[in-house]
């Protein structure tokens, strides 16, 4: 069973061939277009949901507007809006427009997987790494959403890269080796600036250096540098860190939600899925088995086996021991995907299972088992309400804008979750709603301090009905039915009668005349 598992791992690779020399530049590209691909696909099919709505509305703001929001609420998402600001400027806030800087960002961290694990093993495990990657559902999830994570990602791979290089050329040019490091530690505060949690990499970037100059005699120069770069990004990104603990009521509602288990974690937080969860981590225990008895039979020192393997392990479990116990210890801090930095780590640990299967059939039969696992979830993904549990705005957007005439009267569900109230649709979807009237807005968002508008109950807007004779009730139908049941009456009273209503996905869309 040794030789099984050991026969493709047993020769260490040299360090001249770490460094992927010009023909090994192909895979990467080739793999990070087919990562490209593959998180783009589809991507714009499923309609909007809140948290976009957080990305695409606050980037919509004018500049003065947008800091003024972050001076009060997400500062840890500022640079991403920022980024998103100008982007929406130049291609538009469709759903293809905004998800695709997160596809592309996704293409460069696959790129950056095969070059990374390339540098500490053999060519095989790096394409297999890179493809795996890919295709993981957290990955394809966060490819295909305008938020900021598929850029950490990116940015985590890229600064791992770059610290892996520094490390195994202790006797580059000392002036190159010290923009080389700026680099890095610039790297290392953009990450911060764009997902905060990217500070959890620090200990197992620690965890890295011990083990790349263990043996090395400019060791203490090494450690130095790093400690010297890393503090730099640290205070660089200092404002971030700041607002991050003067905003962290942001993240209160964790609280209400059921405190996620070990074996929770280890199916949903990269998997999304138990089949493919059990593949996976059968995998990983593979390529363990495989690097320990390489280390038992063949030699006692740090092989280059060992470091990708603790490197894999170490960047998917401390991140994730740190938020789960300080979810249970301290304060709420931990949801799924704030783990999603972890993925090329999983790929990594899953290659090395892959390649160290002895025979090729074994090899083709692990990698079809992970395709055949996937394939569900991918296309769940790609389904028009794929996100939030069924989101369906653009879809209620689009039967407003067939069936609703200017000068007639919108009135939104505010019951529910700031995130998942109908209003946002107005927002994201304007010309389904123009020439309609907005009964209960208060003040729109861009004027607040906060990410939505504030609204006033219908019931203060009554004498502002008398000119209208259809009014269209947008209600979320997992809301609470006394709230949408009230809207109803009052309206009743004012002489209206339900003409329709249409059950879109979870939005309930009432028609009611005079």
């Amino acid at each position: 069973m040794t030789e099984v598992l050991t026969a493709t791992l047993t020769d260490p690779v040299r360090r001249t061939a770490s460094h992927p020399a010009r023909r090994d530049i192909l895979a990467p590209l080739a793999i990070g277009l087919f990562a490209w691909l593959v998180s783009f696909a589809w991507s714009w099919q499923p309609s909007y949901w809140g948290d976009e709505a957080a990305s695409v509305m606050s980037a919509e703001r004018s500049v003065p507007e947008l800091f003024r929001l972050l001076g009060h609420i997400d500062a840890v998402h500022g640079a991403y809006y920022l980024f998103l600001h100008f982007w929406i400027d130049l291609f538009g806030a469709s759903e293809l427009a905004t998800r695709l800087p997160s596809a592309l960002a996704i293409g460069v961290a696959a790129a950056g997987t095969v070059i990374l694990t390339r540098m500490l093993m053999d060519a095989r495990v790096a394409l297999v790494a890179g493809a795996v990657f890919a295709v993981l559902p957290r990955v394809t999830y966060m490819g295909a959403e305008a938020r900021s994570t598929a850029g950490a990602t990116m940015l985590a791979v890229w600064v791992m890269v770059l610290l892996v290089y520094l490390l195994q050329r202790p006797s580059a040019h000392s002036r190159i080796r010290g923009m080389l490091w700026g680099v890095f530690a610039v790297g290392l505060a953009a990450g911060f600036y764009t997902f905060l949690y990217l500070v959890l990499l620090i200990p197992v970037q620690a965890l890295l250096v011990i083990l790349l100059t263990l043996r090395s005699p400019d060791r203490r120069s090494a450690v130095r540098s790093w400690l010297i770069a890393t503090g730099a990004a640290v205070t660089v990104a200092a404002p971030v860190f700041f607002w991050g603990v003067q905003q962290r009521e942001q993240i209160s509602f964790l609280a209400r939600r059921p405190q996620v288990d070990v074996l929770t974690a280890a199916v949903n937080q990269w998997f999304l899925g138990v089949p493919l969860a059990v593949v996976a981590w059968l995998l990983i225990l593979i390529g363990v088995a495989a690097v320990l008895a390489r280390r038992r039979h063949r030699t006692p020192e740090v092989t280059t086996g060992t470091v990708s393997l603790t490197l894999a392990l170490s960047w998917m479990l401390v991140p994730t021991a740190i938020l789960l116990a300080g979810t249970h210890l301290v304060a709420p801090m931990y949801s799924l995907r704030y783990l999603s930095i972890c993925t090329p780590a999983v790929a990594i640990a899953m290659s090395i299972g892959i390649v160290a299967l002895r025979h090729r059939w074994l090899r083709l039969l692990a990698m079809a088992l992970v395709a055949f696992t996937l394939l569900p979830t991918y296309a769940y993904q790609r389904g028009d309400f794929a996100k939030n549990d069924g989101s369906d705005w653009r879809q209620t957007a689009d039967v407003l804008a067939a069936q609703a005439l200017p000068g007639d009267a919108v009135v939104f569900d505010e019951s529910v979750l700031p995130s998942r109230k109908p209003r946002l649709a107005l927002h994201l979807y304007p010309d389904a709603f123009r020439g309609l009237i907005d009964v209960t807005l208060g003040q729109p968002y861009q004027l607040t301090d906060s990410l939505w508008d504030t609204t006033v109950p219908l019931t203060d807007r009554q004498s502002s009905l008398g000119a209208v004779s259809r009014i269209w009730l947008l209600q979320d139908a997992t809301g609470a039915p006394l709230s949408q049941g009230a809207d109803v009456a009052l309206l009743a009273h004012q002489g209206f009668s339900v003409e329709q209503t249409i059950l879109v996905n979870r939005t309930t869309i009432i028609e009611m005349t005079r």
